[in-house]
Parts: structure tokens; sequence; C-alpha cells
């Protein structure tokens, strides 16, 4: 079967069902897993990496309209041929729209398949591997793999059921700030901590920083969307500089996290298990983390120690 995936979730959830060989095309942001840079990409960005989070945010909100920052080459996509095309219609900033897609298969011989994954929580982004293991053909293994997935999850909630809760933030953008939702407060939840900000499953909006500082969190992760850690600490200072940053609980007690978003957060794949994992190690120092996962960082008065 020969796959294209246009959401880099998508991919992970095919790297998973074990079928990554099965990819003819992928966007420019999936990464992962290892080796994927060999597979064709069919999408483009009109955001430069020398933007800032603020200007990022101003063309994605702006005239770019959300989802037309993103370019489909749809006369690649359909010398590809694929059987299957892996696509969203949740978030008009993360990837090629639902109906952009749809419109450039209708114009092929043969359409495809266009399967639209769209979770909101915990649970539905691993029920995306079963729906995906019936669509592909390896129904045994995604249930093989749903299966796994939720008895770490399990594990993960029982060993953190008895310790202290402490009151987590997560920001998944630095300027506005923007709280993390979808599944990310059941992330925490499982890690064994109280999620502030956002409700599990909710899709959340850009807030004041005093709605942040009045819910004076015990721990402050920073995990922005699709930026990596380098980044994210290169504009610590968007946040360092707020009126009452140093009067933060999370900030007095050195329990501001940056952690790698869009592997193990913004992304609504199977590594999200690994992501509630990584929070229970910075909430309670269960299990490990590698290099580049999860890094403290204690910030006062403009001056970081990493």
């Amino acid at each position: 079967m020969r796959i294209v995936s246009l959401l880099p979730a998508a991919t992970d959830l095919v790297a998973e069902l074990g079928l990554a060989g099965q990819l003819v095309g992928r966007t420019h942001e999936c990464d992962w897993p290892p080796g994927v840079e060999d597979v064709p990409v069919v999408t483009g960005s009109g955001l430069h990496t020398a933007m800032s989070s603020r200007e990022i945010s101003q063309a994605v909100g702006g005239a770019h309209a959300g989802s037309a920052l993103y370019a489909l080459d749809a006369a690649k996509l359909a010398a590809l041929r694929p059987d299957v095309v892996l696509t969203q219609d949740l978030c008009e900033v993360c990837a090629v729209s639902y109906r952009r897609v749809t419109d450039a298969v209708r114009m092929m011989d043969a359409g495809p398949r266009v399967l639209s994954l769209e979770p909101r929580t915990l649970a539905e982004v691993l029920d995306c591997l079963l729906l995906l293991g019936d669509v592909l053909g390896v129904p045994d293994v995604a249930h093989a793999k749903h299966a796994e997935l939720l008895t770490r999850l399990a594990d993960l909630r029982e060993r953190t059921r008895d310790l202290p809760r402490p009151r987590v933030a997560a920001i998944e953008w630095l300027d506005p700030v923007w709280p993390a939702g979808h599944w990310v407060p059941e992330q925490i939840a499982a890690a064994g901590g109280e999620p502030l900000l956002a409700r599990p499953g909710e899709h959340t909006k850009a807030i004041d920083w005093a709605a942040v500082a009045a819910a004076e969190p015990d721990v402050l992760l920073l995990l922005p969307c699709g930026l990596p850690p380098e980044r994210t600490e290169a504009e610590l200072g968007l946040l360092t500089s707020r009126p009452g940053w140093a009067d933060l609980p999370a900030v007095r007690a050195g329990q501001v996290w940056i952690l790698d978003g869009p592997s193990y957060f913004n992304r609504p794949g199977p590594r999200v298990v690994r992501g509630a994992e990584i929070l229970a190690h910075v909430l309670h120092g269960i299990g490990t983390v590698e290099p580049g996962q999860a890094r403290r960082t204690s910030i006062s008065g403009g001056v970081r120690n990493v």
C-alpha cells in the first residue's frame, strides 16, 4: 500500500504500525522516525525560520488565514499514486487543510482514500492507531500497540497515584502566551500533576500573562508548538521580562522546564505516552529522560542557569 502522510503525527502512527517503508510522500515537517528524510516531500511552508514568535503568530492569524501557510504540490502528490492520504481538519495552522487535500485528490484519475485524523483527547490519539490499523491492513499490530501504550499509561498513573500533585501550567506558545490544551492536560494528570489553564480536550486560545501569574503554578512547562528546545531557550526573554515573573512559585522553586514539544506534546501521535513519562520524571523524579527531552532552567532577573 502506498501512503502519503500530510501530518507529522500521522507519520508517527504509520511508523508505530511498522509501515514506514510504505510511505511514498510526507510533509516538510515530518522528522521521525529516522530515515523518513528519504521520503519525498509534497508540502512547503510560507513561514521563515528567522521570524519571531510574535511574527509567526501574526502570520498565522492574519492574511495567510491559517492553512494557507502551507503549500501542497498537487502534481507531485498525483505522481506518487498513493492509495491512502492521511491528513487532518482539527487545527488550521498545523498542516494542509482537509478541504485542500480533497480538492487536490478530486483532480486525480484514480483518487486515493483520504483519511482525516482529528483526535482531541489522549484516548482519541491512541484510538487513531486502531483506525489506521484497519485502514492499512494491520489490525492485529494496531491492537497490540494500542494495548501496550494503554498499559504504559496505566502503570504511570498507578506509580503517581499517591504522590503530591503539583500545580502545573503548560505553555505551547510564548508570544502571545498560549496554554497547551487537547491531550496535554491529560498527560500532566497521568504524570501526577494538576493541570492548570486548560481542560482535557479543550482547543485553547491566547491568554493574558496575568492569567498565568494568577494561577500560581508550582511547575511551568515550556513546550512551544513546532519549535525545538534550543529555539525555546533562545526566546526565554519573552517570558522572563513579563511583570511578576520572578514571583511565580515555579520560578522561585527552580521548576521551569523546557521540553521537546514537537516530539512528545504538540503532535497527536503515539509518542504522547513517552511525553507523559517524561513529565513523571519532571514532576516526581520517576524514570529517566534522554538528553534534549527535558531541561530544567532556573531563571531570575534575566540570568539563566541550565
